[in-house]
């Protein structure tokens, strides 16, 4: 079969379309799945810099795909061949053609949900909602910064924080973004490049603050984000776009109002079974009901992902992207 392989650290020329040998029969409670969508994520990037350490060179990125069982191992009861599934799996190595996978580790996909939506959705959907369901619970009255805000988390968790009741507020690039996160249920959409986020935070918020910031940006904005926050307002961190967090003075946090800080990996809130069927089945009734709608407003095929790594690197994407594979 064919995969994209990483041998060195580096830019997205490291990303090489290889062949390479297929992927052993499946063992006991294990599943053989040929890819028909991949999803496109951060955490890929972060693993071809180096940034995440993958678990060897050689390797293949991708944490999130969805394809069809096309063979079972030993003991594997709840699916069958011809199954639609899709997963979300902390080791590197879904930008290939077929994958064998813990069944444990594998989701349904309701026929009502088509393969390019289900590779969309996954990673970014579940991350969403346990930050805004379990790192931070929102309930009505909240009011959250979400920065990125049309982003492909960033539009996920603006819809579901309106619909949970709070009100939004978010930081774009550009006023088309603005729209895309108004149109996702962002109240107050920033534009970064022309207003001090902290400023207008402030203002809309009558200098109180908001309750909570959820920043996957990292770098440029984390010790500003903390100027957004109300005494025991919660920064949740979960992501570095723009790189990693320099060490500081956890001091600050006292000086600031008492405020909480966590770096959450959706990996592990749903490392059991029962968490993970819990986040994706909620995941999944959000986009049946429409509470989400997921933009998956670039595609690329697989043995291209080196153009989509540097698209979403440069920001020049909105929503979700994802490779296809037939």
């Amino acid at each position: 079969m064919q995969a994209i392989l990483v041998h060195e650290h580096g830019d997205s020329n490291v990303l090489r379309w290889e062949n390479v040998p297929d992927p052993t029969a499946p063992g006991p409670h294990e599943v053989l799945v040929r890819h028909r969508a991949v999803g496109l994520n951060f955490i890929d990037i972060y693993f071809r810099t180096g940034l995440y350490p993958p678990p060897s060179l050689p390797f293949t990125p991708g944490v999130e795909a969805v394809g069809v069982v096309e063979a079972i191992g030993e003991h594997v009861q709840d699916l069958q061949p011809g199954d639609r599934v899709g997963y979300v799996y902390p080791t590197p190595g879904a930008y290939c053609e077929r994958r064998t996978l813990p069944a444990e580790r594998l989701v349904r996909i309701p026929d009502d949900i088509d393969d390019q939506t289900a590779a969309a959705m996954l990673l970014k959907g579940m991350t969403a909602q346990i930050l805004l369901r379990r790192t931070f619970p929102v309930a009505p009255g909240h009011t959250v910064l979400v920065h990125a805000a049309a982003g492909g988390v960033g539009s996920l968790l603006c819809q579901a924080a309106k619909h949970l009741g709070a009100t939004v507020i978010g930081t774009v690039g550009s006023a088309a973004k603005a729209e895309q996160a108004r149109a996702n249920g962002c109240d107050h959409p920033i534009d970064y490049r022309q207003d001090d986020f902290v400023e207008a935070t402030r203002a809309l918020t009558h200098g109180r603050g908001v309750d909570v910031v959820y920043d996957s940006v990292g770098q440029a904005t984390f010790e500003r984000s903390l100027d957004c926050l109300k005494p025991l307002g919660t920064m949740v961190s979960f992501g570095q776009s723009s790189g990693a967090i320099a060490p500081f003075n956890i001091g600050l946090l006292a000086g600031k109002g008492s405020l909480y800080l966590t770096r959450p990996s959706l990996f592990t809130y749903i490392a059991e079974r029962q968490a993970l069927e819990a986040s994706a089945a909620e995941l999944i009734d959000w986009v049946r009901q429409g509470v989400l709608t997921i933009p998956v407003n670039q595609t690329y095929p697989l043995a291209s992902a080196a153009q989509a790594q540097d698209a979403l690197e440069q920001r020049l994407t909105t929503g979700a992207t994802v490779l296809l594979c037939e």
